[in-house]
C-alpha cells in the first residue's frame, strides 16, 4: 500500500522536496500530518483532501496495540495518560480532528471529513459521497451494475487483511522496520469497551467535552 499510495512523511525523512501539486501528475498520498503541519505546496495547490478521524476512545485503543506490536515499552495506563495530555508524535488528538473539522467547515469542496464509524455503517452512502468529491461520481448504469458494492467489497477490512501482500513482509524506514500484518487487527469500532477501564472512559469523554464544545462536533459510543 505505501509503495502505491506514499507518506507525506517519507519525503520529510528522506529529505526529498515536496512537489508542487499543481503540476504534479495526479497521485495520492496519505500522512498523519496536522492540517496546520502539512507541506506548504499542499496547502497552497487546490488538491483535495479526505480526512477520516474515528472516536478518540477507539483511537487510543488502536495506538496502544500499534505501538505494542511495533515496539513494546509502556504499559496501557502509562500510554494513556501521554495521550490524555497530548503527548504524541502529531500532537494532541484534539488539535488534529479539530484542524481538519475547521478546514472542513471554511473549504467543503476541498476538504472532505468524514468518521469511521459512519463508513462502516453505511458503506455505500460515503463511497458515492467520496466519488462525488474527488469529482467521479458513478453513474447510474455503473451503480445498476452493482460497482459500489464491489468496491465496497474490494476494499473491505477483510480483503485488505488476508491479501498475500498484507500478511508477509515489511514495511522499513531508516531503522524502524514494522511488519505489514501489523497494519491490521479487527478493523472495528467500540472495541475500546474491551481495553478502557470507566474510569479511563470518563476521563476521555471529559477531555472530548471540554475540547469539542462548541465546534458542533460530536462522537457517538455506539
Amino acid at each position: 500500500m505505501l509503495e502505491l499510495v506514499p507518506f507525506l512523511e517519507f519525503y520529510l525523512h528522506q529529505n526529498i522536496p515536496f512537489p508542487n501539486l499543481d503540476t504534479f501528475p495526479p497521485q495520492l498520498f496519505h500522512t498523519h500530518f496536522p492540517f496546520t503541519s502539512l507541506p506548504q505546496p499542499v496547502i497552497d495547490s487546490q488538491c483535495r483532501i479526505v480526512y477520516i478521524c474515528r472516536n478518540p476512545k477507539d483511537v487510543f485503543v488502536s495506538f496502544f496495540f500499534f505501538s505494542q506490536a511495533k515496539s513494546p515499552s509502556l504499559s496501557i495506563e502509562e500510554e494513556f495518560e501521554q495521550f490524555c495530555k497530548g503527548v504524541r508524535v502529531y500532537g494532541p488528538f484534539w488539535d488534529h480532528i479539530l484542524g481538519y473539522w475547521k478546514a472542513s467547515l471554511d473549504s467543503p469542496k476541498r476538504v472532505l471529513f468524514m468518521k469511521y464509524e459512519d463508513l462502516k455503517r453505511d458503506s455505500s452512502f460515503h463511497v458515492k459521497e467520496l466519488a462525488e468529491f474527488i469529482g467521479c461520481p458513478f453513474s447510474p448504469e455503473e451503480e445498476t451494475q452493482g460497482l459500489v458494492h464491489e468496491i465496497i467489497k474490494l476494499c473491505s477490512f477483510e480483503n485488505l487483511s488476508n491479501l498475500k501482500a498484507n500478511k508477509i513482509g515489511a514495511l522499513s524506514v531508516r531503522d524502524i522496520s514494522i511488519r505489514n500484518d501489523t497494519f491490521f487487527r479487527k478493523g472495528e469500532f467500540g472495541d475500546w469497551k474491551n481495553h478502557l477501564t470507566a474510569e479511563m472512559a470518563d476521563s476521555l469523554d471529559r477531555i472530548i467535552e471540554e475540547k469539542f464544545t462548541g465546534s458542533g462536533l460530536t462522537f457517538s459510543d455506539s
